[in-house]
C-alpha cells in the first residue's frame, strides 16, 4: 500500500489516554471487575470484522465481564480512541442502560437500535448512535481503542438524543466500579 502523507505528517499528534473519560478524577472508582473479548485479547489488535463502516463490515465485537459491585443499579459502557490527532479522543460507543445483571453484550449487540432490552445509544461522532468500528488514519500508526465499562449506584435518566457530556455528567459521583479493555487497530 501507498504511505498516506497526511497520515505520516500527524503520527506524533494523538489526544492521549489523559483525555479518556477513564482518567476523570470524578469517574474514578476501584477496578472490581473485570472485561474481556474473545475477539481479541488486552493489548492486541481487533480483527478486521470489528473494523468501521465504508471500510469494513462494522460488527460491534462481543463482550463479557465478571459480576460487577452488588450495589449496582446500571453498567454504561463508553469506547474512545485516543490516539485520533484532534485534542479530545474520538467516541466509537456510548451505550447506557445496560442490565447489571448480564454477564455480556453478544458480537454485533451495540447496533442502533438495539434487540438487548434497556440499551440506549447516545451520540457519537457525527451524529450516529451505536458502534462505530476502527477507522484510523492510513499511515499514522496504530490506535488504542479502550472499552471502558462503569458500575453505577444509580440508573441514569437521560433523553433519547445523550451526548457523551450528558452521560459523564450524569455519572459524575456515582461510580461504584469499573472495567477496562484495549484492543489496537491500524491502516498501514
Amino acid at each position: 500500500m501507498i504511505a498516506n502523507p497526511l497520515g505520516l505528517a500527524l503520527r506524533n499528534r494523538h489526544a492521549g489516554h489523559h483525555t479518556l473519560v477513564w482518567a476523570r478524577p470524578d469517574l474514578q472508582a476501584p477496578e472490581n471487575f473485570t472485561l474481556t473479548s474473545h475477539a481479541f485479547e488486552h493489548g492486541t489488535p481487533i480483527p478486521e470484522r470489528h473494523r468501521g463502516r465504508i471500510f469494513g463490515a462494522n460488527i460491534s465485537p462481543a463482550l463479557a465481564w465478571t459480576t460487577p459491585p452488588p450495589s449496582t443499579a446500571e453498567l454504561v459502557l463508553i469506547v474512545q480512541d485516543p490516539d485520533v490527532p484532534l485534542g479530545k479522543p474520538a467516541t466509537h460507543a456510548l451505550t447506557l442502560g445496560i442490565d447489571p445483571s448480564l454477564n455480556g453484550i453478544p458480537e454485533n449487540g451495540l447496533v442502533h437500535p438495539s434487540s438487548i432490552p434497556g440499551l440506549k445509544h447516545g451520540k457519537g461522532p457525527l451524529g450516529r448512535r451505536g458502534w462505530a468500528g476502527p477507522k484510523p488514519p492510513r499511515s499514522h500508526g496504530p490506535h488504542s481503542y479502550v472499552f471502558q465499562l462503569f458500575a453505577l449506584d444509580r440508573q441514569l435518566d437521560l433523553p433519547d438524543k445523550f451526548t457523551l457530556v450528558d452521560a459523564v455528567d450524569a455519572m459524575a459521583g456515582h461510580v461504584i466500579g469499573r472495567a477496562r479493555l484495549d484492543g489496537t487497530y491500524e491502516i498501514r
